[in-house]
């Protein structure tokens, strides 16, 4: 059970503390269960949200305000053609562009450093809304060439991709994609949490989205760089006119920070005030209907302890569970 203690300043939440400025809060999880390890993740509507985990192909959808099992649930083996025999797809970023939400896995290699081609995979889902309620369907089919596309783009030459390429993705200068977002001329940036060239966080735009997921080679842009204090990039979102981005360790040690940006050569800045130590934010979700007074983060708790073992070692997935926050100006009702 999650109790909230308050205390003058800092709101403390089962054990982890958080900081509460003027201008700046977090507020008390809502726990979601059916799975554990919330990797990517974009709006539906002012009530609906569709999350992806980096262990199975299956978008979940939840409501923003309760606490519950996932109330919509799409299977993307098939449509995404994974090895039967290496299926894990590692999906991590998802950014939505109109009534369109793309998604990116890692392509990275696995945990032991091995080559997964289901590892590759850049698609779209389209959000339908109608009598009956809204509902994902998919948008042109799996696109698998993507990193190919970014070893071979001259502009890209100098971060040495295809070394990077071939490293475990937390080993320090792998290649390991974990971010996405919208941009205003409705591309995308890719963010990366690895490798972190002299210390700056980079991106990749891609300026052909819908292109792509047709079967399209991707157009890409000229790598952007990023001073994130020597971190890269777990997640990014756009809204009106600015970014803000979860800034972590390329190997998953330390705390993450959020960073605030405003898309031109002016330097990110640190939010302050908002600790998330014992969080582990992995995807961010702003709603129309909040813009930036309030934006949640999702929380990879696949490694939190239930009963003594990691919560993805749970045999029962109803049973699992991640944890959501709100960061804003004020918290209020979700």
């Amino acid at each position: 059970m999650i109790r909230n203690l308050f205390l003058p300043g800092v709101l403390l939440i089962a054990g982890v503390g958080f900081s509460v400025h003027a201008e700046v809060q977090v507020s008390a999880p809502i726990l979601y269960f059916g799975m554990c390890d919330a990797s990517a993740a974009a709006a539906l509507n002012d009530h609906l949200f569709a999350v992806a985990r980096d262990e199975d192909s299956v978008i979940r959808v939840y409501r923003r305000d309760q606490s519950g099992a996932p109330v919509q649930s799409i299977n993307l083996t098939t449509f995404l053609d994974l090895d039967p025999k290496q299926p894990e797809s590692d999906i991590e970023g998802a950014a939505r562009v109109g009534d369109r939400i793309y998604w990116i896995t890692s392509h990275g290699r696995n945990r032991n450093g091995r080559e997964r081609a289901s590892r590759q995979r850049f698609f779209a889902t389209q959000i339908v809304t109608n009598a009956e309620g809204v509902h994902l369907k998919m948008a042109g089919g799996a696109y698998e060439h993507l990193l190919s596309d970014l070893i071979r783009n001259p502009k890209l030459k100098s971060l040495n991709l295809a070394a990077a390429s071939k490293l475990e993705p937390k080993a320090r200068g792998a290649l390991n994609i974990e971010g996405l977002s919208a941009t205003p001329e409705g591309g995308l940036l890719i963010g990366f949490r690895n490798p972190i060239p002299h210390g700056k966080a980079f991106l990749v735009p891609m300026l052909n989205p819908d292109q792509v997921v047709h079967g399209g080679a991707a157009k890409l842009g000229e790598p952007i760089f990023l001073d994130l204090g020597g971190r890269g990039i777990r997640d990014m979102a756009y809204w009106d006119g600015k970014y803000v981005i979860i800034a972590g360790s390329y190997d998953g040690k330390g705390v993450s920070n959020l960073y605030e940006w405003s898309g031109d050569a002016a330097s990110p800045r640190l939010v302050k005030h908002t600790r998330l130590k014992g969080l582990n934010p992995e995807a961010i979700i702003i709603y129309p209907d909040k813009g930036w007074d309030e934006y949640q983060l999702l929380s990879d708790d696949g490694r939190v302890l239930m009963r003594r073992r990691p919560c993805k070692e749970v045999a029962d997935p109803s049973q699992r569970q991640f944890r959501s926050v709100w960061v804003g100006r004020y918290t209020g009702q979700h």
